[in-house]
């Protein structure tokens, strides 16, 4: 009886994982989204950074469900619109995280939306970078309540649309709130966490809601309260370094205060907590990048693998999940937990799969997929086409194929990631029906992705329009700097006069 028993436990694991799945399905959780800005994978303690400490981060790697194989986009912007619609973030149009190309596609539904519909509360605190013009901001995309900086940074201007507030630093920041700028005191993360906090107390017992805050931090430029930074001054080899790990133990330390908070109103058993960041390290990869290769802004698994922690005491239990998984997924996962009743579009547009089976059970089944990464960001005024192998990768669990000097043609290089996940050797040569397969789905991607491409080509307003609105409501207006800045058409120029001046030189 005793050789028997292992045998029928393993037989009895899968129905009980079954029947976990749907009980997880509809149980309408409250949702905390906690998005970090160039944070990496490797900046966090328990992924074995040597220096950087990050109990609370550590805690909720402890205490949750840990997706170990998490990709998400190169950029940011990129990144940000894949979650929130369950498709790649080429066909929500979005190819570049300024000049109008980070703007998502007004036809996207969002996962807010969604889940507005199932009834739930819906709030965004901090960054958005989805499109600055009042048609794209939060509040049309399904957020009740909007506390936000404008553009990819707090303080940037860029040609366009995309530009924050004027004059805003990390410290003491104008941020739009619900239409109205206000004048915040504070660093922004603290600002940032508060706000979110104090909403969430507000909220009425029994109805549901989704917290999304998304820091600015630690994203450069590297503006960091200095008790923060004194934490690791001397500790690492660059000054740099030390802010950059000081703003991420700034966000650690809110995120113990927010996790003690949910225990305070009483609902942290009613409360999913799930941590991601936006895309591969920066700040932090010299000290340590988990043995990767490349970082943001690259196709290597360096650019595009992130952490994923999924924390609900009582419904799911701490396990580490292989299955390869991404940010398309996010959408139908939380669409199903919140028992969202999703429309044909929403259905046509995700292309994700739901994570519900996995947080039931690790060891669930989950067929083998391909995921595709392209950093784009290519020149004004070129055809995307010209860049389709330039900077792009796609893998299934196994295999990676990676083309980082193409252009319309591919320069293909294939990693078996099995054996080699640091990268290091081109297999490309004994694995032609590998190669000819993926770079078959690679072709597919991009044939649906094109024609979705709609901010390719289209001209922004010559004043940001947050600065626009912060005039509007407080006096004042754009200096001669501040139109050269923005103005598109002066920076096309200066593009243009930058390839005419390299043609020479190469000449």
């Amino acid at each position: 009886m005793k050789l028997l028993l292992p045998a029928l436990l393993a037989a009895l694991l899968p129905l009980a994982a079954s029947a976990a799945a749907p009980a997880l399905a509809g149980s309408r959780p409250n949702i905390v989204f906690l998005i970090t800005d160039d944070q990496g994978y490797g900046d966090i303690s328990a992924h074995g950074n040597p220096i950087l400490q990050t109990p609370n981060l550590d805690r909720l790697h402890r205490e949750g469900v840990r997706f170990t194989d998490f990709h998400v986009s190169p950029t940011c912007a990129p990144t940000r619109s894949a979650l929130l619609t369950g498709r790649q973030e080429f066909k929500n149009g979005i190819t570049h995280t300024i000049l109008e190309r980070e703007r998502l596609a007004p036809d996207a539904t969002t996962l807010a939306e969604a889940l507005q519909s199932a009834g739930y509360r819906t709030g965004i605190f901090g960054k958005w970078h989805l499109g600055d013009e009042a048609a794209y901001r939060p509040d049309r995309r399904g957020f009740n309540e909007v506390f936000i900086h404008g553009a990819g940074g707090i303080g940037q201007t860029y040609p366009g649309s995309c530009g924050d507030a004027p004059g805003n630093t990390y410290f003491d920041p104008a941020i739009l709130h619900n239409g109205r700028f206000v004048r915040t005191k504070g660093y922004c993360t603290d600002v940032f966490f508060a706000q979110a906090m104090q909403w969430m107390g507000e909220q009425k017992r029994g109805t549901p809601f989704l917290a999304w805050l998304s820091t600015n931090a630690p994203h450069g430029p590297l503006q960091v309260r200095p008790e923060d930074e004194a934490r690791y001054t001397g500790k690492v080899p660059e000054a740099n370094t030390a802010k950059f790990f000081g703003m991420i133990a700034n966000i650690d330390d809110n995120l113990g205060r927010l996790l003690a908070r949910l225990k305070e109103l009483g609902i942290e058993n009613d409360t999913l907590v799930v941590f991601i960041n936006d895309n591969g390290g920066t700040g932090g990869v010299r000290v340590f990048n988990a043995g990767m290769r490349g970082q943001k802004g690259s196709p290597w698994l360096g650019g595009t693998r992130a952490s994923s922690f999924w924390r609900w005491p009582g419904r799911i239990n701490p396990a580490d999940v292989p299955a390869l998984a991404g940010h398309v997924d996010f959408f139908p996962t939380l669409a199903e937990l919140a028992g969202a009743k999703l429309t044909d579009q929403a259905k046509r547009q995700i292309e994700g799969r739901s994570l519900v089976p996995l947080l039931a059970n690790p060891r669930a089944d989950w067929p083998d997929r391909t995921l595709v990464a392209h950093v784009g960001r290519w020149p004004v005024g070129t055809s995307p086409d010209e860049w389709k192998f330039k900077n792009g990768s796609i893998r299934n669990t196994r295999w990676q194929l990676v083309s980082i000097d193409g252009g319309r043609e591919p320069k293909w290089q294939l990693f078996d990631l099995q054996a080699d996940y640091g990268e290091t050797t081109d297999v490309y040569g004994a694995h032609p029906d590998v190669v000819a397969t993926l770079a078959r789905s690679y072709d597919q991607w991009w044939s649906e992705a094109r024609p979705l491409m709609v901010n390719e080509g289209v001209k922004g307003p010559k004043i940001n329009p947050l600065k626009e609105l912060y005039w509007q409501q407080f006096g004042g207006g754009p200096s001669a700097d501040d139109l050269q800045k923005m103005d598109p058409r002066k920076f096309a120029e200066s593009q243009s006069a930058g390839k005419k001046s390299a043609n020479k030189t190469a000449k």
